[in-house]
Protein backbone atom coordinates (compact mmCIF):
# COMPACT_ATOMS: atom_id res chain seq x y z
CA UNK A 1 0.00 0.00 0.00
CA UNK A 2 2.82 2.37 0.80
CA UNK A 3 3.94 2.40 -2.84
CA UNK A 4 0.66 4.14 -3.71
CA UNK A 5 1.61 7.18 -1.64
CA UNK A 6 4.20 9.95 -1.83
CA UNK A 7 6.37 11.26 0.95
CA UNK A 8 6.20 14.97 1.72
CA UNK A 9 9.44 15.47 -0.24
CA UNK A 10 8.03 13.58 -3.25
CA UNK A 11 4.85 15.65 -2.98
CA UNK A 12 6.75 18.94 -3.20
CA UNK A 13 8.79 17.64 -6.14
CA UNK A 14 5.62 16.58 -7.96
CA UNK A 15 4.00 20.00 -7.46
CA UNK A 16 7.12 22.13 -8.02
CA UNK A 17 6.78 25.94 -8.04
CA UNK A 18 9.14 26.27 -5.10
CA UNK A 19 6.85 24.44 -2.67
CA UNK A 20 8.72 23.25 0.42
CA UNK A 21 7.80 20.73 3.16
CA UNK A 22 7.50 23.64 5.57
CA UNK A 23 4.86 25.26 3.33
CA UNK A 24 2.98 21.95 3.11
CA UNK A 25 2.91 21.72 6.91
CA UNK A 26 1.62 25.31 7.05
CA UNK A 27 -1.21 24.42 4.67
CA UNK A 28 -2.09 21.51 6.93
CA UNK A 29 -2.16 23.82 9.95
CA UNK A 30 -4.36 26.36 8.14
CA UNK A 31 -6.78 23.66 7.02
CA UNK A 32 -6.11 23.99 3.29
CA UNK A 33 -4.76 20.45 3.16
CA UNK A 34 -6.60 17.68 5.00
CA UNK A 35 -4.72 15.56 7.56
CA UNK A 36 -2.30 13.24 5.78
CA UNK A 37 -2.27 9.47 6.00
CA UNK A 38 0.49 8.30 8.31
CA UNK A 39 2.97 5.49 7.72
CA UNK A 40 3.88 2.95 10.40
CA UNK A 41 6.86 5.19 11.16
CA UNK A 42 4.47 8.17 11.51
CA UNK A 43 5.62 9.89 8.30
CA UNK A 44 3.03 11.83 6.28
CA UNK A 45 1.93 10.10 3.08
CA UNK A 46 0.13 11.73 0.15
CA UNK A 47 -2.08 10.58 -2.71
CA UNK A 48 -2.53 11.97 -6.21
CA UNK A 49 -5.63 13.77 -4.92
CA UNK A 50 -3.35 15.62 -2.50
CA UNK A 51 -1.03 16.52 -5.39
CA UNK A 52 -3.92 17.98 -7.38
CA UNK A 53 -5.29 19.90 -4.40
CA UNK A 54 -1.87 21.38 -3.62
CA UNK A 55 -1.43 22.36 -7.28
CA UNK A 56 -4.75 24.21 -7.12
CA UNK A 57 -3.71 25.93 -3.90
CA UNK A 58 -0.44 27.07 -5.49
CA UNK A 59 -2.21 28.31 -8.65
CA UNK A 60 -4.78 30.31 -6.66
CA UNK A 61 -2.12 31.74 -4.34
CA UNK A 62 -0.10 32.92 -7.35
CA UNK A 63 -3.23 34.76 -8.52
CA UNK A 64 -3.23 36.66 -5.21
CA UNK A 65 -6.08 34.94 -3.37
CA UNK A 66 -5.86 34.91 0.42
CA UNK A 67 -5.54 31.51 2.09
CA UNK A 68 -8.96 31.77 3.72
CA UNK A 69 -10.60 32.41 0.36
CA UNK A 70 -8.64 29.58 -1.27
CA UNK A 71 -10.08 27.19 1.30
CA UNK A 72 -13.60 28.44 0.59
CA UNK A 73 -13.04 28.16 -3.17
CA UNK A 74 -11.84 24.58 -2.92
CA UNK A 75 -14.62 23.50 -0.59
CA UNK A 76 -17.59 25.40 -2.09
CA UNK A 77 -20.17 22.80 -3.13
CA UNK A 78 -23.48 24.67 -3.20
CA UNK A 79 -25.06 27.85 -4.55
CA UNK A 80 -25.23 29.25 -1.03
CA UNK A 81 -21.51 28.67 -0.51
CA UNK A 82 -20.76 30.29 -3.88
CA UNK A 83 -22.90 33.34 -3.04
CA UNK A 84 -21.14 33.73 0.30
CA UNK A 85 -17.77 33.32 -1.34
CA UNK A 86 -18.64 35.95 -3.98
CA UNK A 87 -19.42 38.44 -1.22
CA UNK A 88 -16.14 37.62 0.52
CA UNK A 89 -14.18 38.04 -2.69
CA UNK A 90 -15.86 41.37 -3.38
CA UNK A 91 -14.81 42.53 0.09
CA UNK A 92 -11.24 41.35 -0.58
CA UNK A 93 -11.25 43.15 -3.93
CA UNK A 94 -12.26 46.47 -2.35
CA UNK A 95 -9.58 46.07 0.32
CA UNK A 96 -6.98 45.40 -2.38
CA UNK A 97 -8.11 48.48 -4.32
CA UNK A 98 -7.79 50.59 -1.16
CA UNK A 99 -4.31 49.20 -0.59
CA UNK A 100 -3.38 49.94 -4.21
CA UNK A 101 -4.57 53.51 -3.70
CA UNK A 102 -2.31 53.89 -0.66
CA UNK A 103 0.61 52.33 -2.52
CA UNK A 104 -0.05 54.60 -5.51
CA UNK A 105 0.17 57.64 -3.25
CA UNK A 106 3.42 56.33 -1.82
CA UNK A 107 4.76 55.72 -5.32
CA UNK A 108 3.74 59.24 -6.36
CA UNK A 109 5.61 60.71 -3.41
CA UNK A 110 8.73 58.70 -4.27
CA UNK A 111 8.43 59.64 -7.94
CA UNK A 112 8.21 63.27 -6.92
CA UNK A 113 11.56 62.92 -5.20
CA UNK A 114 13.41 60.39 -7.37
CA UNK A 115 12.09 61.42 -10.78
CA UNK A 116 14.08 64.64 -10.75
CA UNK A 117 16.36 65.62 -13.59
CA UNK A 118 19.76 67.18 -12.98
CA UNK A 119 18.32 70.71 -12.92
CA UNK A 120 16.29 69.78 -9.84
CA UNK A 121 18.96 67.85 -7.96
CA UNK A 122 19.74 70.72 -5.60
CA UNK A 123 16.05 71.06 -4.74
CA UNK A 124 15.80 67.30 -4.34
CA UNK A 125 18.69 67.27 -1.85
CA UNK A 126 17.04 70.03 0.14
CA UNK A 127 13.72 68.14 0.15
CA UNK A 128 15.36 64.96 1.40
CA UNK A 129 17.03 66.92 4.19
CA UNK A 130 13.65 68.37 5.19
CA UNK A 131 12.05 64.93 5.19
CA UNK A 132 14.72 63.67 7.57
CA UNK A 133 13.75 66.38 10.06
CA UNK A 134 10.01 66.16 9.58
CA UNK A 135 9.46 64.50 12.97
CA UNK A 136 7.24 66.45 15.31
CA UNK A 137 9.64 68.35 17.54
CA UNK A 138 7.34 68.96 20.49
CA UNK A 139 4.56 67.09 22.20
CA UNK A 140 2.25 70.03 21.55
CA UNK A 141 2.71 69.80 17.77
CA UNK A 142 -0.18 68.18 15.91
CA UNK A 143 -0.50 65.98 12.85
CA UNK A 144 -1.85 69.03 11.06
CA UNK A 145 1.49 70.76 11.65
CA UNK A 146 3.27 67.83 10.04
CA UNK A 147 0.94 67.93 7.04
CA UNK A 148 1.49 71.66 6.68
CA UNK A 149 5.24 71.04 6.64
CA UNK A 150 4.78 68.44 3.89
CA UNK A 151 2.69 70.87 1.84
CA UNK A 152 5.45 73.44 2.15
CA UNK A 153 7.98 70.80 1.08
CA UNK A 154 6.05 69.97 -2.09
CA UNK A 155 5.47 73.65 -2.80
CA UNK A 156 9.24 74.11 -2.69
CA UNK A 157 9.77 71.23 -5.08
CA UNK A 158 7.08 72.47 -7.43
CA UNK A 159 8.64 75.92 -7.50
CA UNK A 160 11.62 74.51 -9.40
CA UNK A 161 9.54 73.02 -12.20
CA UNK A 162 8.76 76.23 -14.08
CA UNK A 163 12.41 77.03 -14.78
CA UNK A 164 12.96 74.39 -17.47
CA UNK A 165 11.12 71.71 -19.47
CA UNK A 166 10.83 68.26 -17.95
CA UNK A 167 13.63 65.87 -18.94
CA UNK A 168 11.67 62.64 -19.32
CA UNK A 169 14.67 60.47 -20.16
CA UNK A 170 16.52 61.46 -17.00
CA UNK A 171 13.43 60.82 -14.88
CA UNK A 172 12.93 57.37 -16.41
CA UNK A 173 16.54 56.45 -15.67
CA UNK A 174 15.82 57.03 -11.99
CA UNK A 175 12.50 55.18 -11.91
CA UNK A 176 12.54 52.25 -14.33
CA UNK A 177 13.46 48.80 -12.98
CA UNK A 178 16.59 47.03 -14.18
CA UNK A 179 16.05 46.31 -17.88
CA UNK A 180 19.61 45.27 -18.70
CA UNK A 181 18.36 41.89 -19.92
CA UNK A 182 16.09 43.56 -22.50
CA UNK A 183 17.10 44.68 -25.97
CA UNK A 184 17.47 48.36 -26.78
CA UNK A 185 14.28 48.28 -28.86
CA UNK A 186 12.30 46.67 -26.03
CA UNK A 187 13.54 49.24 -23.53
CA UNK A 188 12.50 52.01 -25.90
CA UNK A 189 9.05 50.44 -26.32
CA UNK A 190 8.57 49.99 -22.57
CA UNK A 191 9.73 53.54 -21.88
CA UNK A 192 7.22 54.96 -24.35
CA UNK A 193 4.40 52.94 -22.80
CA UNK A 194 5.33 54.25 -19.36
CA UNK A 195 5.38 57.83 -20.64
CA UNK A 196 1.97 57.30 -22.25
CA UNK A 197 0.45 56.32 -18.90
CA UNK A 198 2.66 57.90 -16.24
CA UNK A 199 2.71 54.48 -14.57
CA UNK A 200 6.12 52.82 -14.15
CA UNK A 201 4.49 49.67 -12.75
CA UNK A 202 3.08 48.99 -16.23
CA UNK A 203 6.47 47.51 -17.20
CA UNK A 204 5.86 44.35 -15.18
CA UNK A 205 2.60 43.65 -17.03
CA UNK A 206 3.82 44.12 -20.62
CA UNK A 207 4.41 40.83 -22.43
CA UNK A 208 6.47 40.69 -25.63
CA UNK A 209 6.32 37.31 -27.31
CA UNK A 210 9.41 35.50 -28.51
CA UNK A 211 10.36 36.78 -31.94
CA UNK A 212 7.78 39.60 -31.83
CA UNK A 213 10.31 42.39 -32.35
CA UNK A 214 11.98 40.59 -35.25
CA UNK A 215 8.60 39.76 -36.82
CA UNK A 216 7.42 43.35 -36.56
CA UNK A 217 10.56 44.71 -38.19
CA UNK A 218 10.43 42.23 -41.05
CA UNK A 219 6.76 42.91 -41.68
CA UNK A 220 7.05 46.70 -41.54
CA UNK A 221 10.18 46.62 -43.68
CA UNK A 222 8.23 44.65 -46.29
CA UNK A 223 5.47 47.28 -46.38
CA UNK A 224 2.84 45.17 -44.64
CA UNK A 225 -0.75 46.21 -44.15
CA UNK A 226 -1.56 47.56 -40.67
CA UNK A 227 -5.08 46.95 -39.37
CA UNK A 228 -6.46 48.90 -36.40
CA UNK A 229 -9.62 47.63 -34.74
CA UNK A 230 -11.41 51.03 -34.66
CA UNK A 231 -10.85 54.52 -36.13
CA UNK A 232 -9.85 55.97 -32.74
CA UNK A 233 -6.88 53.59 -32.60
CA UNK A 234 -6.00 54.26 -36.22
CA UNK A 235 -6.00 58.02 -35.64
CA UNK A 236 -3.34 57.63 -32.94
CA UNK A 237 -1.03 55.67 -35.24
CA UNK A 238 1.80 57.61 -36.90
CA UNK A 239 0.71 57.40 -40.53
CA UNK A 240 3.62 59.51 -41.73
CA UNK A 241 6.12 56.90 -40.56
CA UNK A 242 3.97 54.09 -41.94
CA UNK A 243 3.87 55.84 -45.31
CA UNK A 244 7.66 56.17 -45.19
CA UNK A 245 7.85 52.40 -44.73
CA UNK A 246 5.32 51.79 -47.50
CA UNK A 247 2.72 50.41 -45.10
CA UNK A 248 -0.98 51.06 -45.59
CA UNK A 249 -3.25 51.63 -42.57
CA UNK A 250 -6.80 50.34 -42.58
CA UNK A 251 -9.52 50.02 -39.96
CA UNK A 252 -11.41 46.81 -39.26
CA UNK A 253 -14.60 48.40 -37.87
CA UNK A 254 -15.02 51.34 -40.21
CA UNK A 255 -17.42 53.30 -38.03
CA UNK A 256 -16.12 56.79 -37.16
CA UNK A 257 -18.75 57.23 -34.43
CA UNK A 258 -17.19 54.60 -32.15
CA UNK A 259 -15.53 56.41 -29.24
CA UNK A 260 -15.58 53.84 -26.43
CA UNK A 261 -14.57 50.23 -25.88
CA UNK A 262 -18.19 49.37 -25.06
CA UNK A 263 -19.37 50.76 -28.41
CA UNK A 264 -16.65 48.86 -30.26
CA UNK A 265 -17.58 45.64 -28.48
CA UNK A 266 -21.29 46.01 -29.23
CA UNK A 267 -20.73 46.98 -32.87
CA UNK A 268 -18.40 44.06 -33.60
CA UNK A 269 -20.65 41.59 -31.78
CA UNK A 270 -23.87 42.59 -33.53
CA UNK A 271 -22.70 43.26 -37.09
CA UNK A 272 -21.56 40.23 -39.08
CA UNK A 273 -19.84 42.35 -41.73
CA UNK A 274 -16.94 43.18 -39.43
CA UNK A 275 -16.54 39.58 -38.30
CA UNK A 276 -16.60 38.43 -41.91
CA UNK A 277 -14.04 41.05 -42.88
CA UNK A 278 -11.73 39.69 -40.21
CA UNK A 279 -11.63 36.37 -42.04
CA UNK A 280 -10.25 38.03 -45.18
CA UNK A 281 -7.38 40.09 -43.77
CA UNK A 282 -4.13 39.54 -45.69
CA UNK A 283 -1.42 37.23 -44.40
CA UNK A 284 1.56 38.98 -42.90
CA UNK A 285 -0.44 41.97 -41.69
CA UNK A 286 0.04 43.67 -38.31
CA UNK A 287 -3.10 43.84 -36.18
CA UNK A 288 -3.45 46.62 -33.59
CA UNK A 289 -6.36 45.94 -31.20
CA UNK A 290 -6.89 48.54 -28.50
CA UNK A 291 -10.62 48.71 -27.87
CA UNK A 292 -12.78 45.61 -28.30
CA UNK A 293 -11.99 42.36 -26.43
CA UNK A 294 -14.19 40.39 -28.84
CA UNK A 295 -12.08 41.55 -31.78
CA UNK A 296 -8.94 40.13 -30.15
CA UNK A 297 -10.71 36.90 -29.21
CA UNK A 298 -12.01 36.51 -32.77
CA UNK A 299 -8.51 37.18 -34.10
CA UNK A 300 -7.09 34.40 -31.93
CA UNK A 301 -9.85 31.98 -32.92
CA UNK A 302 -9.20 32.71 -36.60
CA UNK A 303 -5.47 32.12 -36.04
CA UNK A 304 -6.15 28.80 -34.32
CA UNK A 305 -8.35 27.72 -37.24
CA UNK A 306 -5.72 28.70 -39.79
CA UNK A 307 -7.97 31.39 -41.27
CA UNK A 308 -5.67 34.27 -40.33
CA UNK A 309 -1.88 34.49 -40.37
CA UNK A 310 -0.74 37.91 -39.10
CA UNK A 311 2.92 38.79 -38.72
CA UNK A 312 2.21 40.40 -35.34
CA UNK A 313 -0.73 41.05 -33.06
CA UNK A 314 -0.63 44.02 -30.70
CA UNK A 315 -3.49 43.03 -28.40
CA UNK A 316 -4.33 45.63 -25.75
CA UNK A 317 -8.11 45.88 -25.39
CA UNK A 318 -9.61 47.08 -22.11
CA UNK A 319 -11.97 44.87 -20.15
CA UNK A 320 -12.35 43.04 -16.87
CA UNK A 321 -13.26 39.53 -17.98
CA UNK A 322 -13.15 39.10 -21.76
CA UNK A 323 -10.00 41.17 -22.32
CA UNK A 324 -7.78 39.22 -19.87
CA UNK A 325 -9.11 35.96 -21.32
CA UNK A 326 -8.41 37.08 -24.90
CA UNK A 327 -4.89 38.16 -23.96
CA UNK A 328 -4.13 34.84 -22.27
CA UNK A 329 -5.32 33.02 -25.37
CA UNK A 330 -3.24 35.31 -27.58
CA UNK A 331 -0.12 34.46 -25.59
CA UNK A 332 -0.78 30.76 -26.21
CA UNK A 333 -1.61 31.15 -29.91
CA UNK A 334 1.95 30.81 -31.21
CA UNK A 335 1.73 34.06 -33.22
CA UNK A 336 4.18 36.91 -32.41
CA UNK A 337 2.44 39.26 -29.97
CA UNK A 338 2.75 42.29 -27.73
CA UNK A 339 0.15 42.61 -24.99
CA UNK A 340 -0.48 43.83 -21.46
CA UNK A 341 -1.69 41.28 -18.96
CA UNK A 342 -5.01 41.74 -17.21
CA UNK A 343 -7.48 44.57 -17.74
CA UNK A 344 -4.86 47.21 -18.52
CA UNK A 345 -4.56 48.52 -22.05
CA UNK A 346 -6.35 50.86 -24.41
CA UNK A 347 -6.15 52.32 -27.87
CA UNK A 348 -3.45 54.82 -27.01
CA UNK A 349 -1.10 52.14 -25.67
CA UNK A 350 -1.72 49.89 -28.66
CA UNK A 351 -0.93 52.77 -31.03
CA UNK A 352 2.12 53.81 -29.00
CA UNK A 353 3.47 50.27 -29.32
CA UNK A 354 3.21 50.26 -33.10
CA UNK A 355 4.60 53.80 -33.34
CA UNK A 356 7.62 52.82 -31.25
CA UNK A 357 8.32 49.82 -33.49
CA UNK A 358 8.02 51.89 -36.67
CA UNK A 359 10.21 54.67 -35.26
CA UNK A 360 12.95 52.27 -34.15
CA UNK A 361 12.97 50.60 -37.58
CA UNK A 362 13.34 53.92 -39.39
CA UNK A 363 15.95 55.38 -37.04
CA UNK A 364 17.93 52.15 -36.55
CA UNK A 365 17.26 49.91 -39.55
CA UNK A 366 20.41 47.86 -39.00
CA UNK A 367 20.00 47.32 -35.27
CA UNK A 368 20.19 43.65 -34.27
CA UNK A 369 20.11 44.08 -30.49
CA UNK A 370 16.79 42.21 -30.30
CA UNK A 371 18.48 39.04 -31.57
CA UNK A 372 20.69 38.60 -28.49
Amino acid sequence: MQNQYLTIKELTEAVGDGITPRMVRHYHASGLLPPAVRSQSNYRLYSQDDVRRLQRIVALKKQGFQLSHIGNLLDADSDTAVDTLTTQLQQQYHLVIQKLGRLRRTASALEGLLGRDRHCQEVQAEALAQLRHLDVESKDASLEDGLDALEQLWDGLDAATDAHPEAFTESLQQLLPDLSDRSEIEVDLLSKLVLATGDVSLVQFVRIGEGAIAASREALKAGCQVIADVPAVGSAIDQTRLAHLGCKLETLIANPHITTAAEAETTFWHHDQWQERLQHLPSGCVLVVGYAPSVLMSVVVAIEKGQLQPALVIGMPIGFSHAPAAKRRLMRSGVPFITIEGSLGGGLLAAVSLNALAESLIEKPDCHCYLK
